[in-house]
């Protein structure tokens, strides 16, 4: 017998079925998860962005607001901890004894502050004023790159790090973003914010994400970083499709399983 092709009202339950599992999904990948064109996945998803069923993004969709309004930090840590525990499990595993670090201000990143005390004789530069304090009775070499406070994330940022960030030279960058796509890059809210998180990637030998999926493929306001200067992503879970995308780039995915 024929497989049976899917109505229109199929399809658009299939596609909320699968953006609610797999935060983003390109066209290409539900194209092959529903065995339709992708010119008919994307007359869908036009549609259903129409009745305010779910979001386009470039390339694809999801059921998340692109992530233009950035919460306080108290929030964002609190939001996902089971997961962001599991990714800075993974992080500390990169880390090796007397290593130059750099770590940025967000709130993953500052759950693998936490677990540095499994390390010796590191340097940790940080623009994180809450990294900072976490770690300041810890025996670690810790060096703040200086700025413009900046309350909402607690960081300092803008031009006046460059003076520090400038002179410094770190073998691993552990970076945090607001959103995350193929095309962009690593996103933020805040350019000041970018600007600074530009400046270290360019004086790190290793840059290493650290992005739950809700993150991934969610562009935000400012551009934080070239895709290409990501070396490694430490995540959750990714669409196949959206790996493949990222190994094309060079960049090496870490799954933090369960």
């Amino acid at each position: 017998m024929p497989e049976h092709k899917l109505l229109n009202a199929e399809r658009e339950h299939r596609i909320l079925e699968l953006l609610r599992h797999s935060t983003v999904m390109t066209v290409g990948g539900l194209s092959n998860e529903l065995s339709v064109s992708e010119a008919t996945i994307r007359r869908d998803l036009q549609s259903m962005h129409e009745r305010k069923l779910l979001q386009r993004v470039r390339g694809g969709a999801t059921l998340h607001p692109v992530a233009r309004v950035e919460p306080v930090f108290h929030d964002k840590a609190t939001q996902h901890q089971g997961i962001k525990r599991r990714i800075a499990a993974k992080a500390i595993d990169l880390i090796e004894d007397h290593d130059v670090i750099y770590l940025d201000g967000g709130s993953t990143v500052l759950m693998l502050a936490e677990r540095l005390d499994e390390r010796e004789g590191l340097t940790v530069d940080t623009n994180s004023l809450i990294a900072a304090t976490r770690l300041m009775g810890s025996d670690h070499r810790l060096i703040l790159v200086g700025g413009e406070f900046r309350p909402l994330s607690r960081t300092l940022v803008g031009p006046l790090t460059a003076a520090v960030a400038g002179n410094l030279h770190v073998d691993k960058a552990f970076m945090g973003t607001i959103g995350f796509t193929i095309e962009d890059g690593m996103t933020t809210t805040d350019t000041n914010e970018a600007f600074t998180k530009e400046q270290i990637m360019k004086r790190s030998n290793q840059v290493i994400l650290l992005a739950d999926s809700s993150k991934l493929g969610i562009p935000s306001f400012a551009r934080s970083g070239d895709i290409r200067a990501i070396d490694i992503l430490i995540t959750d879970r990714v669409d196949p499709l959206f790996r493949a995308d990222l190994e094309a780039n060079g960049i090496e995915v870490l799954a933090a399983g369960e």
